[in-house]
């Protein structure tokens, strides 16, 4: 019995130790597939990630490959609009007007060039046409010279061709979508001839425009209604002659928009009804040698409106009915040699205007029932030494008026009467 017991404990250690050995055997080989599980897991992740990288990549590749590609057709657009602006042929001239606006909308960045090009267009030299049978007395056909009536058939088509040009850049300026407005970007027009263009309801919030040196001979240019809110609008040296160039009821908010040096000399430039409540607009050292200006109706409550150093020897400047309840108006050093300027019924009830050393020595400057309620007006060291100004019916019933320094050099015309002074007025 004792053999016996000893013999099957010692199966039974036997055994135990060979299913111990067994469960651990199974227990290395499970954690050996566990792990090789992982490794397998993490591969596959490795693989999934390479996938990825690899399709990113090719993304980039596809998207590098498309933007070259639309870079290239873009590219090729603008070469072939560009050759059709230089053709001798004006139908072709005018497609290529078309194609090089529809490419600017398309092409966000390279607008500013397809714009440069267009502008450049534009400051090409030119002569406009002569005047047809609606504008004026002109020769039949049949009876000028071929050549002539060639020559006057290529200009009437040119001016189609540059009229197409201004008409699509305003209507882009006045355009409320974001895809097709042009507001913000640079215009150059330095030097260019208008003999029409229409930029009505335009927007001129930033950026340079530059007419600089242009020159509005005749038809109708349009800025009615445009607004003037940033940026740098500059009319330096233009030249209006002829024609009518409309600023009624355009809105100057802000920026500087200037027309120092520019000479009037014929036409109607009319700022009627137009907005000056802030930024600066400068008329400084213009010449104002003949035809109208108008300020009728305008209103100036905020900013600063400069005439410092005009002259105005001819024609006529007229700020009827207008509105100075704000801001500076400055006629400072400004010489009245000729000419009429009128400010009938305006009223000065907020504003600064000035006159300080301007000079009256020829023409006629009438502020006939004006009304001072508010502000000052100075003359400080003007100089009425000729023409004549006239103050017949104006009302003083508040702010002040001064006359410090001034020098009335006689025989002068200084009419006055009939003019009420209040007791709450000032008069210097």
């Amino acid at each position: 019995m004792k053999l016996v017991f000893a013999v099957v404990a010692g199966i039974g250690g036997v055994a135990a130790l060979v299913v111990a050995y067994r469960r651990q055997r199974v227990a290395e080989h499970t954690n050996a597939l566990a792990e090789f599980a992982h490794q397998l897991a993490q591969a596959a992740d490795l693989r999934a990630e390479v996938t990825k990288a690899l399709a990113e990549a090719a993304d980039e590749r596809a998207k590098v490959e498309t933007d070259r590609n639309v870079v290239r057709l873009f590219n090729e657009r603008f070469a072939k609009a560009s050759e059709q602006l230089g053709s001798e042929k004006a139908a072709v001239r005018l497609a290529g007007v078309y194609a090089m606006a529809g490419l600017a909308d398309d092409w966000r960045e390279g607008r500013q060039t397809c714009i440069d090009v267009l502008c450049g267009y534009l400051r090409l030299p030119y002569t406009p046409p002569p005047k047809t049978l609606s504008e004026g007395p002109t020769q039949a056909d049949d009876q000028v010279p071929i050549a002539d009536a060639e020559a006057t058939r290529a200009a009437r088509e040119e001016r189609e061709v540059r009229h197409t040009v201004t008409r699509l850049i305003g209507s882009h300026l006045s355009s409320a979508e974001e895809t097709t407005s042009w507001g913000g970007l640079d215009f150059d027009f330095t030097g260019a001839v208008f003999d029409g263009a229409d930029f009505s309801n335009a927007t001129f919030s930033g950026g340079l425009v530059s007419f600089r040196g242009a020159e509005f001979s005749g038809g109708l240019v349009s800025f009615r209604g445009a607004e003037f809110s940033g940026g740098l609008v500059s009319f330096d040296g233009a030249r209006f002659s002829g024609g009518l160039v409309s600023f009624r009821g355009a809105e100057f908010s802000g920026g500087l928009v200037s027309f120092d040096g520019a000479r009037f000399s014929g036409g109607l430039v009319s700022f009627g009804g137009a907005e000056f409540s802030g930024g600066e607009v400068s008329f400084g050292g213009a010449e104002f040698s003949g035809g109208e200006v108008s300020f009728g109706g305008a209103e100036f409550s905020g900013g600063e409106v400069s005439f410092g150093g005009a002259e105005f020897s001819g024609g006529e400047v007229s700020f009827e009915g207008a509105e100075f309840s704000g801001g500076e108006v400055s006629f400072d050093g400004t010489r009245f040699s000729g000419g009429r300027v009128v400010f009938l019924e305006a009223k000065f009830s907020g504003a600064v205007v000035s006159f300080q050393w301007a000079r009256f020595s020829g023409g006629r400057v009438s502020f006939f029932v004006a009304a001072f309620s508010g502000g000052r007006v100075v003359f400080d060291g003007a100089e009425f030494s000729g023409g004549e100004v006239s103050f017949d019916g104006t009302r003083f019933s508040g702010g002040q008026v001064r006359l410090d320094r001034a020098a009335i050099v006689l025989p002068f015309e200084f009419v006055a009467l009939p003019v009420a002074y209040p007791p709450d007025g000032l008069f210097l």
